[in-house]
């Protein structure tokens, strides 16, 4: 039987700044948000004047209690600073640059400085380092290596503990398993749904990952849930773990789980967290679900002050028993801007998720499908992968299993939602993020 990493060989990797006393870790955010605010007014155009419109200026921040006190900053102010205008350093100082795809309008563009880069290596090194991950590990690197963040992230903090890093990217899946299997690999780092794929992938392959040195994966850059983890662990024989980021921010590295598996310690040393209500635009209660900001207290290429992140999370209390004092986040499970409203109702993917992992026969991807015809509701179709057994079995039982997540829907979001089953990899895989919903409707935006 394969000995996977447990919490107590990990400890030994906590960095000092990950254990920092609570009063110490204060001081350090208050010290450094006070020199960030200054090089961001003096520097960036959207925050003076911004910042001027509201009637604030540095002096006015002490510390971060202090941060109410100024505006958000969103993805449309990247937009209209677009492509260099968020930048705090000039050009010849920049060291590398990164973008969104820019589906939904212009990409959002992000400069780093050489400090910034070291930054995104200690931060992503404290990520693999929680997974129990040292110089000994091979760390296969399966995310895009590109404009995207995740593959240079990944790779700057496996070098940082000098780990030997394989950079694979995205794509190519038997060859990503030939290469797991004769180049030893030990960590893997890539987004839940392609972890998914690999361990199918293997399967058809022959691959005994039982017998495969791969003991641990750093999984993110999509929602996923504890079902999925549980898919992941099960079929990659792994401890599967949580990372979290955002190119405005940094990229990965944001915020990481450690084998406590129970919740994703964030940064803080670097990034200030605030929980608001996206409506009020007010702090929540600790513990309660909101909106998730951030302010950089270190980047110098690219400060943000109260970046409205979009993603829906908490806050979670109490001391984690692995012996980290930062904060801890829950899984993000949602997004405000992804949310769906399907008949006047809110749905999260990550909901559907939910219910699909509790259902035995179901396969991890599905698809929402969503039609309007004119003056008539939205019409609602999931399809939903099943195992060869179901597609083989008597109509009565598919009916009935159809039911059974037709009503488990419906308990969860008072919908009615017509479910499809549908044979193994009929839906579309990804290298990438899975693509979970097919709008069609017309919403006139």
């Amino acid at each position: 039987m394969k000995t996977l990493p447990d919490l107590e060989s990990s400890r030994a990797l906590i960095s000092p700044a990950e254990a920092m006393p609570p009063d110490r870790l204060r001081t350090l955010q208050d010290e450094r948000l006070r020199a960030v605010v200054r090089r961001a007014y003096e520097t960036v155009e959207v925050y003076r004047r911004k910042w001027d419109e509201a009637g604030v200026s540095p002096e006015d921040i002490h510390g971060v209690e202090d941060l109410p006190r100024l505006p958000f900053i969103t993805k449309d102010d990247f937009r209209e600073a677009y492509p260099f205008g968020m930048f705090s350093a000039p050009l010849s100082e920049i060291v590398e640059i990164h973008a969104s795809s820019g589906t939904t309008g212009k990409p959002t563009v992000v400069g780093y400085t050489r400090a910034d880069i070291e930054i995104w290596g200690e931060v992503m090194g404290r990520t693999l380092a929680a997974g129990g991950v040292t110089s000994n590990d091979i760390v296969q690197n399966s995310y895009g290596y590109g404009l995207f963040t995740g593959g240079l992230g990944a790779h700057y903090g496996a070098a940082r503990i000098g780990a030997a890093v394989v950079p694979t990217s995205a794509g190519n899946t038997k060859r990503q398993l030939q290469v797991m299997e004769d180049f030893g690999t030990t960590a893997l780092c890539c987004t839940p749904s392609y972890a998914i794929v690999l361990g199918e992938t293997g399967r058809e392959m022959g691959i005994n990952f039982e017998a495969l040195p791969l003991r641990v994966g750093f999984h993110g850059a999509e929602p996923w849930s504890e079902s999925m983890r549980q898919e992941i662990e099960k079929s990659l024989c792994i401890r599967a773990l949580d990372i979290y980021g955002l190119s405005e921010v940094i990229g990965p590295g944001v915020a990481y789980e450690c084998l406590a598996q129970n919740g994703l310690h964030i940064a803080e040393d670097h990034f200030f967290p605030e929980i608001i209500n996206p409506t009020t635009l007010e702090h929540v209660p600790e513990g309660a679900h909101g909106e998730l900001v951030f302010t950089t207290l270190t980047k110098t290429g690219l400060p943000l002050i109260r970046y409205r992140t979009r993603d829906i999370t908490h806050f979670i209390p109490g001391e984690c028993e692995c012996g980290r004092t930062l904060r801890r986040m829950a899984k993000v499970s949602g997004r405000t801007d992804d949310m769906l409203i399907i008949r006047g109702v809110n749905v999260f993917p990550s909901q559907i998720e939910q219910v699909l992992g509790a259902v035995e026969g179901t396969e991890p991807h599905y698809q929402l499908v969503i039609d309007r015809q004119p003056g008539r509701l939205d019409e609602v179709e999931l399809w939903v992968e099943v195992s060869e057994d179901v597609i083989s079995d008597e109509v009565r039982r598919m009916e009935a299993l159809e039911m059974k997540i037709l009503k488990e829907l419906e308990s969860m979001l008072g919908l009615s939602i017509k479910v499809r089953l549908v044979e193994p990899k009929s839906i579309a895989r990804s290298e990438g993020k899975a693509k979970r919903i097919v709008d069609r409707r017309d919403l006139g935006i």
